[in-house]
Parts: structure tokens; C-alpha cells; sequence
């Protein structure tokens, strides 16, 4: 799941990388020069036997992760893995591989991985004027935020001022991270819940990769003018859609989050370009146990690699290896963060695939310009022995996508045992005529120096696109910009924001906060999902009118019974049910 988002509406996902240490990889891995590893430590290491270790395989430590055993390693030794296997507290590397070069900065931040929907190119404002104006909010509801009527997401789980605001809002003493590209701080809807204090920044830009293009973008541009962006910065925008509508307040102006009133953290570990790295991910949620976060919303998967695979013959040993320490690593840091008292909450993925069955893989690793490698397809993808992270992993909920008519979205993974639940994500082709309707996808927050790089505003500030709108408070002094996406990454965050509530309304007091057992979230946020069943026939037929006129079709099969299925999992979630116990 990329940042299994999206960007446009159209777009979905984002996915990431991992580049927490503070110096970026900069030469190919199959070539000469200054390289980068994750390297994965026995448990009970020591800090001085894993430096020990390193320094013989030689490389040396740059950052390291004592808690979960895992270090960020530079080395210029070519053959530094295979010497590295051969060290007794060593139990796997994998290389922070730089993503290949685009063709400018904005495509570097809109990058969107393989399991994403087609996401049809922002268009030119005078491309945009030619399919119509954006979406009208319509009259406002009473006590309701400006845009209200155009979240027909909320209304679909009860979270609006006559149902769940009524109950429970959420509490500033419960704090949700949002693990992604960044978060706009100071976003007029996000800036009231926004702890800034408590947000971090896991990542560093990564300006150029082994052939000199640009991944990130230059670090001199604004706002950064450094490779280290300040904790509430979110260049790419995935971030802040998920954050918003997690927590957007109930504040005049705008939307309103599932849960108004919780804490709204940024953990960064995603780049600006959309991946993320092992490393990134495993410290913020080292962090996140550490410092009492209560919730997290993870839309995106590790990269490079889709499905990792521990013994799939299409990969050579060194990538099996690199799998494998994907996969202890981020299970020891998803482990670390529940036992700490936080609810993991995952996005399922864009990627239409039945996740329970044999599978194909044709976008990994997904750094197809460094020299010497490409992606290649695996075919006959084993469920027991290939697994994607994290939404696949141990004590993590995941989250598939609904549309406006509670359809699965066209685009969301499913499976019978891997849908844990389902929230409305977007579907753009839900509509009478099955062709594509911004408004059937999710708004919330849109950072607005993005908003005006990407031509969604132009020099008075008015929005000259249909998949972005704009509101300002009622004596018009503070505007604020929104845009429409879709993606399980949509989903995953409503499914965040109803845990945050759940912890809000029966958490025990403790440090100064509110706590509530990952395990008794997860059950409660399931018990209280509506329960929808598989359509009938169960084998559904999507069918989308692209843009250029074509006619896409698709079937998936849904499985299961109507307590529990493949395109549900336990239900629709449902704020107002999950409070009213």
C-alpha cells in the first residue's frame, strides 16, 4: 500500500521508503562508492556488539534503533552484506536503494506506485475549466462545518452533528500519529489540533538519486531550504488529507474529522516523492510506543518491495534476505508500538487483488532506473510466505474502501481473512453513469503552497479545478483549501479517527492521558462496524467510463458470510454505534 493512497482524486497511493538516517544514500547499489544498509540485530544485542559487528563487515553506524535491534549503516565495502551475513549478531541487511530519476520535481512528488489507480495526470486549469466548476458545498447544515454536505463519507458512518459529534467528539488527551509524507501544521484546519511539540520528522530529502535526478527535489526550494524539513511541513499532500480527516476541528471553516477534538500528531516517515524506507518506519513507531501515542494510521507499504517474500524462486538470496529483514524488522517495531499501548490501524492497498490467494507481483523492487536492476513480475505469489507490510502484518487492523453506494471501491484489495474492516476511501466511478465524478471521492485538507504548485489555484487564490475547493471562515479574514482523493488510504484514516474515539470515550486515565488496549480497540471498532454482506451474485462486475471514452471492466468474487467477508471484513465502520455502548 504505498502510501496506498493518492493524489488526485484519481490517484491513490503513495508508498514509501525508508530514509530516516540523516545522510541519503547517493551511489547505485551494484556500483562503486558510498552505499546505505538497514541492518537488522539479534535481539539482546548490545550497542557496542552491534557497532563491533558493523565496523568488521565494514561499514559504520550512522543511526541506530536500539529498542527494535535495527541500524542505518554507510559503507563503501562492495562486498559489506555478504561480510555482514557472517557476523553472529547480525540477522539481516537491506539496502536503502535510491529511487530512480524523474522527469522534474513536480512529477518527483506526485510519484505513484504500480497498485495505484490510474491516475490521470493533474490537468492544465484550462483542461480542468473544460469539465465543469468545482463542487458546489451546496446549503450549509445547521451547526454543521461550511462543507459539511460534500462529505458524504461522514454521513455514511454517522459522524456528523446530529450523530457521533453529538456523543463524542474525542478528547485532546488522546493522541492519534499519522505515520506519512508530513503534515501540514498550518493548515486553518488542522493548526487547532496539531501538536507540534510531540510531531517529528523521521525522513531527510533526497535531492538526487545515482543517475542525478531529482526524487524529493531540491532542498534549496522553498519552504525547506534544507534537507531536513521542519516536523510540520507535508510537501506532497498525502499527509495532510489523512490527518485532516482523522482530526479537522469543528471550527467554521472547512470539514470536520471523524474526530474533532484528539491530538493530532505528525510522524513523518514517508519522502516527499511518496516512498518509504524501513528505517523511517521502524522509528516512528519505536517513537510513537514511546511517547504514548494512542493511535496511528499507517497508508502506505515498505518499500521496494510490494510482497515480501522469504524463498520465492524469481528472487536471487541477497533479495529474499532483504525481505526477510523487512519483515522481522517492521514486525518488531509493529510489536514494540502495541504492546505500548498503540491501536495500528493499515490502509489494504490499491492493488484490485484478492489478497488471500495466489497473486502476481509485477511492480517490485520499484527501482526500476538504478543501474543494473529493474522490476520484474513474480508470478504465483504464495499468501502463507509472501506478506506486505504493514498492513499484512501481526496486531495491525486493516482497512479496505467503500464508495458512495457502500460498494467496494473498485480499486481495494480484499480477502476473506485479510479485511478486517471497511471505510469509505473514495470510489470516483461509483456513479449512475459510471464515469468519473470527483465529488464520489474523499475531501479534506490541502496543503495550499501545493494546492499552487500543482495549478489548483490561480495568482487571486481561487481554485480553477474540479477536484479541489476552497472555504473561508464567516468574516472571510482565513481561507483554507481542500482537494478530492481516493485510496485506501482514505479509508484507513476514518478507521483511525473511530479508534481514536473509541479510546476518548472508554480510556482509562493514566500519565496525564487517555489509554485504552490496542486488543479492546480493535474489538470494539469491529463489534460496532455495520455489517454488510457480499453483493449478490457474489462475483461483482465493475464497470468504468474512462476519461478518454474506454470502458474498463473488472470482476471481483467476495467471500465470506455477512458477519465477516472478503470486501467487508467485519463491516462498514460506524462512529455514533461505536460510542453509544
Amino acid at each position: 500500500m504505498r502510501s496506498i493512497a493518492t493524489t488526485s482524486v484519481l490517484a491513490l497511493a503513495i508508498t514509501g521508503l525508508a530514509a530516516g538516517s540523516a545522510v541519503a544514500a547517493s551511489a547505485a547499489p551494484n556500483g562503486g562508492g558510498e552505499q546505505q544498509y538497514v541492518v537488522l540485530f539479534t535481539e539482546g544485542t548490545s550497542s557496542a556488539e552491534a557497532e563491533a559487528a558493523v565496523e568488521a563487515a565494514g561499514g559504520t553506524i550512522i543511526s541506530e534503533n536500539s529498542e527494535i535491534g535495527v541500524a542505518t549503516v554507510v559503507t563503501d565495502d562492495a562486498a559489506f552484506a555478504e561480510q555482514a551475513a557472517g557476523q553472529a549478531v547480525i540477522e539481516g541487511t537491506a539496502q536503502n536503494r535510491v529511487v530512480g530519476g524523474v522527469p522534474d520535481d513536480t512529477a518527483a512528488k506526485q510519484k505513484l506506485r504500480e497498485d495505484a489507480v490510474e491516475r490521470e495526470t493533474r490537468m492544465t486549469p484550462e483542461e480542468a475549466a473544460a469539465l465543469g466548476k468545482p463542487s458546489d458545498p451546496g446549503k450549509p447544515v445547521k451547526g454543521a462545518e461550511p462543507l459539511a454536505d460534500l462529505q458524504w463519507d461522514m454521513q455514511q458512518i454517522d459522524a456528523t452533528v446530529d450523530a457521533s459529534y453529538a456523543v463524542e467528539r474525542g478528547d485532546k488527551k488522546v493522541t492519534v500519529g499519522i505515520i506519512d509524507t508530513g503534515v501540514d501544521g498550518s493548515h486553518p484546519d488542522i493548526a487547532p489540533n496539531f501538536d507540534a511539540h510531540l510531531s517529528r520528522n523521521f525522513t531527510v530529502d533526497i535531492p538526487v538519486d545515482a543517475n542525478g535526478g531529482p526524487i524529493d527535489g531540491d532542498c534549496a526550494e522553498e519552504p525547506d531550504q534544507s534537507c531536513e524539513d521542519p516536523a510540520d511541513v507535508d510537501e506532497n499532500g498525502h499527509g495532510t488529507h489523512v490527518a485532516s480527516t482523522i482530526g479537522s476541528p469543528i471550527n467554521g471553516i472547512g470539514i470536520a474529522g471523524v474526530a474533532p477534538e484528539v491530538t493530532l500528531v505528525n510522524l513523518r516517515a514517508g519522502q516527499d516523492s511518496g516512498y518509504f524506507f524501513l528505517q523511517a518506519s521502524v522509528d516512528a513507531l519505536t517513537y510513537a510506543g514511546e511517547n504514548g501515542i494512542d493511535v496511528v494510521n499507517l497508508s502506505y507499504y515498505v518499500d521496494p518491495w510490494l510482497f515480501n517474500c522469504v524463498d520465492h524462486p524469481a528472487d536471487s538470496p541477497e533479495d529474499q534476505a532483504e525481505q526477510q529483514t523487512i519483515i522481522t524488522a517492521m514486525q518488531r517495531a509493529l510489536d514494540f508500538a502495541r504492546e505500548s499501548g498503540v491501536t495500528l490501524v493499515a490502509a489494504a492497498g490499491n492493488g484490485a487483488s484478492d489478497y488471500t490467494k495466489v497473486i502476481s507481483d509485477a511492480s517490485s523492487p520499484d527501482f526500476a532506473s538504478v543501474p543494473g536492476e529493474v522490476d520484474y513480475v513474480r508470478d504465483l505469489l504464495d499468501p502463507e510466505s509472501c506478506i506486505s507490510m504493514p498492513t499484512e502484518g501481526e496486531g495491525v487492523i486493516s482497512v479496505s474502501s467503500t464508495g458512495v453506494s457502500e460498494r467496494k471501491s473498485y480499486y481495494s484489495n480484499y480477502g476473506d481473512g485479510f479485511v478486517d474492516v471497511a471505510a469509505p476511501g473514495g470510489d470516483v466511478y461509483d456513479t449512475a453513469d459510471t464515469k468519473r465524478d470527483y465529488a464520489a471521492g474523499i475531501l479534506a485538507a490541502y496543503p495550499a503552497a501545493l494546492a499552487e504548485a500543482e495549478g489548483a489555484i490561480d495568482e487571486n487564490g481561487d481554485v480553477v479545478v474540479p477536484w479541489a475547493v476552497k472555504s473561508c471562515e464567516e468574516n472571510g479574514k482565513e481561507c483554507a483549501y481542500y482537494q478530492y482523493l481516493q485510496g485506501t488510504s482514505m479509508a484507513s484514516p476514518h478507521a483511525a479517527g473511530v479508534a481514536a474515539l473509541i479510546v476518548s470515550a472508554y480510556g482509562e486515565r493514566q500519565r496525564g492521558g487517555l489509554t485504552l488496549d490496542p486488543a479492546e480497540v480493535e474489538s470494539m471498532l469491529l463489534e460496532s462496524a455495520t455489517a454488510k454482506a457480499c453483493p449478490d451474485p457474489a462475483a461483482y462486475t465493475y464497470t468504468r467510463i474512462l476519461p478518454n471514452g474506454n470502458v474498463a471492466t473488472a470482476t471481483h468474487t467476495c467471500e465470506g458470510t455477512e458477519e465477516s467477508n472478503g470486501f467487508y471484513g467485519a463491516g462498514i465502520i460506524n462512529a455514533l454505534a461505536a460510542v453509544s455502548g
